[in-house]
């Protein structure tokens, strides 16, 4: 098995652990992932969401900035990718856990979620994957550092600049495929 398919399965792995953590926090303090929730949604300006393009362009360029502090950050210790997946996926399972104790219908919370999520955590994990290769590279690759840390970054942008070719993908169905299956729009 190849490093990079191995780094795949960890970081969805990683990210899956995040779920059912906030899942589980969500369970045993709503308070907590009410409040949780509330944040998120104020962060992503308030109770009315933009519709249509504004929407794409919002989450596009939200999740551009999110794949870019992965791949970049993956030179620390290779350590950043694997904590932004173990956040993000805590958020998940704490929308989903506040959002079923509300009522929601578990299809409409797996349609809000699945349709965009099987192409977006997959362009996350793949740019931590180049983010984690930058850093190996400069730690394990041959020759001087420079040309290690060079190499290593031209790597990860190739990663990252497929990450953001998905990410693309996945705005586009967040914005204007997910509301309508989940009947959201």
């Amino acid at each position: 098995m190849s490093r990079n398919l191995k780094l795949f399965i960890i970081l969805l792995g990683v990210f899956i652990f995040g779920t059912l953590i906030g899942w589980i926090v969500g369970l045993l303090d709503p308070n907590l992932a009410e409040h949780a929730y509330m944040v998120l949604r104020k962060l992503l300006g308030g109770n009315k969401l933009p519709e249509g393009f504004e929407l794409f362009i919002l989450i596009f360029l939200n999740n551009v900035r999110v794949a870019t502090i992965i791949a970049f950050g993956g030179i620390i210790l290779g350590i950043v990718p694997f904590l932004v997946l173990l956040f993000n996926g805590i958020v998940v399972g704490i929308v989903i856990s506040y959002t079923a104790s509300r009522g929601v219908p578990g299809s409409k919370i797996l349609l809000s979620i699945i349709p965009h999520g099987i192409v977006e955590i997959p362009a996350f994990i793949i740019a931590g994957i180049g983010g984690i290769n930058w850093f190996l590279e400069v730690v394990k690759g041959e020759g001087e550092l420079e040309n290690r840390f060079k190499r290593g970054f031209k790597i990860m942008l190739r990663f990252l600049i497929l990450a953001i070719s998905l990410l693309f993908i996945a705005a586009l169905i967040e914005a204007f495929i997910t509301p309508k299956l989940a009947g959201i729009s």
